[in-house]
């Protein structure tokens, strides 16, 4: 049907130039159909070309060629394959380069692996086409066979060949593979090159190593630095979170006089995920409409997500509801916009708005709600999702599953987190790590353990997350010892490299066991600088064990890092209270009132008939405050009663005694 549409189409077109038959002008018009996308068209010239008794020349098969890659269709592959060993063209490079192209993106790598085997000569573009099929398929042993017998060959690696060496390394997200490439760029004198520049900044970034990203960035001469450079940069900054950076990265830009797209704004937005980064993401809103990215909704997507995580839903639902398209993608933003703030209503509300209006809710949808039911404690509302989620058939996919039992245990429901746990025929790393990390938060120490042990006997290779899991479940349960040979095992067994989580826990062990020198021990000997996590854990330790000195020590430190956030003034404030140091207690507040230091109040949060209600000190506007209050005081009432009575009862059994 589709060639006979095409046959009418092209047929007036023919008729017209009937009388021209010259090859020039059927590769002409093969070429040009085949540019504009037009597949079947090219392959339909290709045929009346060959009806005409005109005979196909080197620079006809490999547009004719690409129009089949472009389809993805064997049997026109092959039958193009059959003309050209039928044609004098059999062993032209370029025409043999071009059947290895076509069968790869046929996705049939071996014939392209046959033909590409069968080549009697090979330039580089023949080596670079097969390198790309083992690139793309993550075959990454045939890829590295494939290039030193090309380098045996005497065959030269260029920036194609580089750039197809990084892509294969990157799913391994290992910076020192990635710095292996780079050393062999360098050593080939490729590095130069702008496009191999700019794809070593967004690898090095996406396996953890900004420091390298910046350093390539600044080693391109600044003369052919392009956009691409510097949004490459830009979204390393983004991938960790340091907009401030970001920000400054983009002004840079501006000053060199390159003119912004698309991709820089969704970069700097990408970075603007913190609630003090709202002014930044303002700025950049204001920018983006001045280009007219207003429009994209891409654009708009991300500003929804931006929003939403700086804090501001408020306008996250503006834009939403400004919005004349919407995208699976715009939906599921703003539904994770209230889950992630706890506003589960809302969320719940909208996700049933998207199904009326025929929007099918995807896997991250359902994920999004998940999520938020975790972090709200949203017990109900965590199990109609598991039933929906049964009912659309989303709970075979194991990241669903993996959810599912973090929410569980988040919403204290461990019974149901095991029980589906132990249903699972296919459990991954993630789901073992999740499962023991629920049963660390849950103070089922032993449990946690033995999990673990359960799971390397298997022969499953626990990360760097299962190994933080083990520490918290030794670190609850003040396992010092087994916590020491965890540590020993990630590091010396796994090669894994210790984060500063890894530490923090650590550090929580010994203090916890009251060995608070081995601790502080510990944070001096780190491999990079503490932050206000590894303090705080000692600072409690000190709290615990009433250890005054080395408590204003770890205080003094905070302070240097966060000086307007509350909680070491208020544990340093404490742990003069419990001694009886009043006066310490008094200078702490005044430092915190001349700092303008403000304690967050804590939040409550409990669910009354599948309906979210958050309370917060002195909060008295919910509609049934005078009622609820109203009970409070009762029950206040009547407990203290109660300890009276029992003052009574114990003081009467002292007189009988």
């Amino acid at each position: 049907m589709i060639l006979y549409l095409v046959a009418v189409t092209v047929a007036p077109f023919m008729n017209r130039f009937s009388n021209f038959s010259t090859l020039s002008f059927w590769n002409s018009n093969i070429r040009q159909a085949v540019n504009q996308g037009h597949a079947q068209k090219a392959l339909l010239l290709f045929r009346q070309m060959k009806q005409t008794g005109v005979t196909p020349n080197g620079s006809t098969f490999p547009f004719v060629a690409k129009a089949c890659a472009r389809i993805s269709r064997l049997r026109n592959s092959k039958m193009i394959h059959a003309h050209v060993a039928k044609s004098c063209f059999q062993s032209n490079v370029f025409v043999q380069t071009a059947m290895v192209h076509m069968y790869i993106k046929c996705g049939h790598l071996e014939d392209a692996h046959h033909v590409f085997v069968g080549m009697p000569t090979r330039d580089i573009a023949s080596w670079n086409a097969m390198l790309a099929g083992f690139s793309q398929r993550n075959l990454v042993d045939r890829f590295f066979c494939l290039l030193r017998e090309m380098r045996h060959t005497g065959i030269h690696p260029d920036s194609v060949t580089v750039l197809l060496l990084i892509q294969s390394v990157l799913d391994l997200k290992n910076p020192n593979f990635v710095n292996a490439v780079h050393c062999f760029a360098i050593r080939i004198g490729v590095h130069i090159d702008v496009s191999v520049a700019n794809t070593l900044i967004a690898v090095y970034a996406k396996c953890g190593d900004l420091c390298s990203s910046e350093i390539v960035f600044d080693e391109i001469d600044s003369s052919i630095r392009s956009v691409v450079s510097w949004n490459s940069m830009i979204a390393a900054y983004a991938n960790f979170e340091k907009y401030d950076k970001a920000v400054d990265c983009y002004k840079g830009m501006l000053d060199c006089g390159l003119l912004p797209d698309i991709s820089t704004i969704l970069n700097l937005l990408s970075s603007c995920v913190q609630p003090k980064a709202l002014f930044q993401g303002l700025l950049i809103h204001s920018h983006g409409i001045q280009l007219g990215c207003d429009a994209d909704v891409c654009v708009v997507n991300t500003l929804i997500s931006m929003y939403s995580k700086c804090g501001d839903v408020h306008s996250a639902r503006l834009l939403f509801d400004g919005m004349s398209v919407r995208t699976c993608v715009s939906w599921t933003v703003m539904i994770s916009g209230y889950a992630e703030k706890g506003y589960m209503d809302e969320a719940l509300n909208l996700f049933n708005t998207m199904e009326a209006s025929g929007e099918n809710p995807d896997l991250v949808t359902v994920l999004a709600l998940i999520s938020g039911c975790g972090q709200t404690g949203s017990l109900e509302l965590g199990k109609w999702i598991d039933n929906y989620s049964i009912n659309k058939g989303l709970k075979e996919n194991i990241v669903v599953c993996n959810a599912l039992i973090d929410m569980y245990a988040k919403c204290g429901s461990f019974s149901n987190a095991k029980e589906l746990f132990y249903s699972m025929s296919n459990k991954t790393i993630v789901t073992w790590t999740i499962m023991i990390t629920a049963c660390a938060l849950s103070g089922d120490v032993k449990d946690a353990l033995d999990l673990f042990l359960v799971m390397v006997q298997m022969g499953m290779k626990p990360n760097h997350i299962t190994f933080l899991a083990v520490l918290q479940a030794c670190a609850h349960g003040g396992l010092l010892e087994r916590g020491l040979e965890c540590f020993s095992m990630m590091t010396q067994k796994y090669g894994i490299r210790p984060g500063i989580d890894h530490y923090s826990c650590m550090v929580d062990l010994l203090g916890r066991k009251g060995q608070l020198r081995e601790a502080l021990e510990i944070i001096e000997c780190m491999p990079f600088e503490p932050d206000a996590g590894i303090w705080s854990a000692l600072l409690s330790a000190c709290k615990l064990h009433a250890k005054m000195e080395m408590a204003k020590y770890v205080s003094e430190r905070l302070f240097q890092l966060e000086p307007r956030v509350a909680v070491p003034y208020v544990e340093l404030a404490n742990i003069y209270a419990s001694a009886g140091m009043w006066d310490g207690v008094a200078a702490i507040r005044r430092k915190m009132k001349y700092l303008q230091v403000r304690k967050c109040p804590g939040q409550s949060i409990i669910q009354v008939s599948g309906k979210t209600h958050i309370f917060t000190v002195e909060y008295r506007h919910h509609p049934e405050a005078l009622y609820i209050y109203d009970i409070l005081d009762g029950l206040t009432s009547h407990s203290r009663q109660a300890q009276l009575t029992n003052s009574e009862v114990i003081s009467n059994m002292d007189i009988i005694d």
